[in-house]
């Protein structure tokens, strides 16, 4: 079986990292896999090495000066649109609202993965988020609360196949044969809670940097790291905002953009905990990361990670519990035993095993 995933970005994100990984596990089950991608800002592949049996074609994208988010959007779905012209797969899967909406122009039929709900209020946004739901042929959720939140919404009912993890990967990172690489880390940064996937609203960047002045007088030995951080949207007047108030909380966390991929399982494992407290999202990738390097995460209390992490994380609702809980796992961190199991639990194996049994119906209806 031919098989295109798509995705609108070569960075860091976490439903690239999906692709990735995904497309990866789909070859090791004897399928034939193609990853397609807009190279953005100069990029050739993908922020990390793929699996050479799989095929990427990162298609130019070159940036415009001053060019608008809408603009962008339209632009990015024509680029990867024209692209796929020509193409022949059995089954064309889009991972996202642009890749989607490229499958569609180019009059193929298209599978969606839908890992979360948005509101937009930029016109392009809306129709193209509105449109990557309602008209692909097939959808994917990878947690049961969003299907049953897109079928509200848009009557469509997907279906739901979790997420893998890495779990060996960020484990080792936590074993005696790592501890140098985390201990650079930690000479670098001192004692840290980390957060990962930049400074957003979605993340609940603020809201962070709020709770944890909280806690600063408790543990004034204790540092605020962010790590990630590309996006297509622009969020310049949320950094400004977020620049502003840590200058009157008389904060300085560490902002470092995004870690080289090797990199990042050290980054995770060295971490006294991580915050977790994304305002929405899809299953919670990084918190599962975290969890499978022993670390403590205290995550935003969401139906969707309710769901996927049941007792294995700390959940809290506002910037006091937030504060609170981010307080008592850094002075009584938890027993890592029941994340470290929760993370084997999910495979991409598993994963690719379903989306082929999906594959197979979705190419004979097409």
């Amino acid at each position: 079986m031919r098989v295109a995933l798509l995705t609108y970005s070569t960075k860091p994100r976490g439903g690239v990292v999906h692709t990735l990984a995904l497309a990866e596990a789909l070859d090791r089950q004897g399928c034939d896999v193609d990853v397609w991608t807009l190279a953005r800002g100069g990029d050739r592949t993908f922020f990390r090495s793929v699996d050479p049996a799989v095929g990427v074609h990162a298609v130019p994208f070159p940036e415009v000066p001053a060019e608008g988010v809408g603009a962008r959007i339209v632009r990015s779905i024509d680029t990867l649109a024209a692209a796929l012209a020509d193409v022949s797969y059995d089954v064309v899967h889009a991972q996202d609202c642009i890749s989607a909406n490229a499958v569609l122009a180019a009059g193929l039929p298209c599978l969606r993965t839908i890992h979360h709900l948005d509101t937009f209020t930029t016109p392009e946004l809306v129709a193209c988020h509105d449109r990557a739901v309602v008209e692909p042929s097939g959808h994917v959720c990878v947690s049961e609360t969003v299907a049953m939140e897109v079928a509200a919404q848009f009557g469509v009912r997907p279906v739901v196949i979790p997420n893998g993890v890495d779990a060996a990967r960020f484990a080792r990172a936590a074993g005696p044969d790592a501890a140098a690489s985390r201990g650079r880390w930690q000479e670098e940064l001192g004692p840290y809670v980390l957060a990962l996937g930049g400074i957003e609203p979605r993340k609940g960047s603020i809201d962070l940097l709020e709770a944890f002045a909280l806690i600063r007088r408790r543990r004034p030995e204790m540092r605020l790291v962010f790590a990630g951080g590309e996006t297509l949207f622009d969020y310049r007047d949320y950094r400004a905002a977020f620049d502003r108030r840590a200058s009157e909380l008389h904060l300085q966390p560490a902002l470092l953009g995004v870690v080289d991929d090797d990199e990042l399982p050290s980054l995770v494992a060295a971490a006294s905990a991580m915050a977790f407290v994304s305002t929405k999202e899809g299953f919670g990738l990084a918190a599962m990361e975290a969890l499978a390097a022993g670390v403590p995460v205290v995550a935003r209390d969401l139906p969707v990670l309710r769901e996927v992490f049941g007792d294995a994380v700390v959940f809290a609702s506002d910037l006091m519990s937030i504060a609170g809980s981010l307080a008592d796992v850094l002075e009584n961190p938890p027993d890592p035993e029941a994340g470290r199991v929760l993370a084997r639990s999910s495979s991409w194996e598993a994963a690719a095993s379903a989306h082929l049994d999906l594959y197979a119906r979705h190419a004979g209806r097409a």
